[in-house]
């Protein structure tokens, strides 16, 4: 049932200047199939998915529907002066109870995203810090996020969340700040692979190559 009362919200507004490929992260190849298609495969089971689109969003639109055609869009216009917030907030209009929110440039493990689209509470997805200049979240002893810092925490925020929906302010920054407000949630370790940089890119790659598992 989980899946049944849950919207699936994918960030894809975003030009992706520190890549330097000219077109959307979400549309980057990864392993012979762009980003954002692999994304959409582990989004198979869920009947309600919105991709929120701005920089060549007629790109992004075109490969969507060559793999799903009843994904829903929604245009950040504002796009080269917004964060991921206002791409997440323009796709909460009458979505259902719990929303889950994604970047399209970021890779989940697959049995990992499965388990936060049928967890049966909010969670927010946390790894272990490795990007520069993360965003860290602080947990409390019962493992629920009680802060998000530049300065401390446990784990790296990834942007990947599932939150009441009824609970949710649409913002501008970033998805985050949306959701310090409603604190304490519980956190959820989850592999993923973030995609801003030429080096991020080879390794998400050589990832995916390895079934979703980091080299030994």
């Amino acid at each position: 049932m989980s899946k049944e009362n849950t919207t699936v919200i994918i960030s894809c507004a975003g030009m992706g200047t520190r890549l330097g490929i000219g077109m959307p992260k979400a549309l980057v190849n990864v392993d012979g199939k762009p980003l954002i298609i692999r994304q959409l495969e582990m989004l198979q089971d869920c009947s309600d998915v919105r991709i929120i689109v701005g920089f060549q969003a007629d790109k992004v639109i075109e490969t969507v529907k060559s793999f799903r055609k009843d994904v829903m869009f929604a245009f950040n216009y504002d796009y080269r002066t917004t964060g991921t917030a206002a791409s997440f907030s323009k796709g909460l209009t009458g979505a259902r109870t719990y929303v889950v929110a994604l970047d399209g440039d970021l890779l989940v493990r697959p049995d990992d995203l499965e388990w936060v689209l049928n967890a049966e509470e909010e969670v927010i997805g946390g790894t272990t810090p490795s990007t520069d200049n993360p965003v860290l979240m602080t947990l409390d002893r019962e493992h629920r996020v009680i802060e998000f810092s530049r300065e401390r925490g446990q784990l790296e925020w990834t942007g990947l969340a599932k939150i009441r929906t009824d609970r949710l302010t649409p913002g501008t920054g970033h998805v985050y700040q949306m959701l310090e407000p409603l604190l304490p949630i519980r956190a959820v370790e989850i592999h993923t692979k973030e995609i801003d940089t030429v080096n991020d890119y080879e390794n998400a790659v050589k990832w995916v190559r390895n079934h979703y598992r980091d080299a030994e």
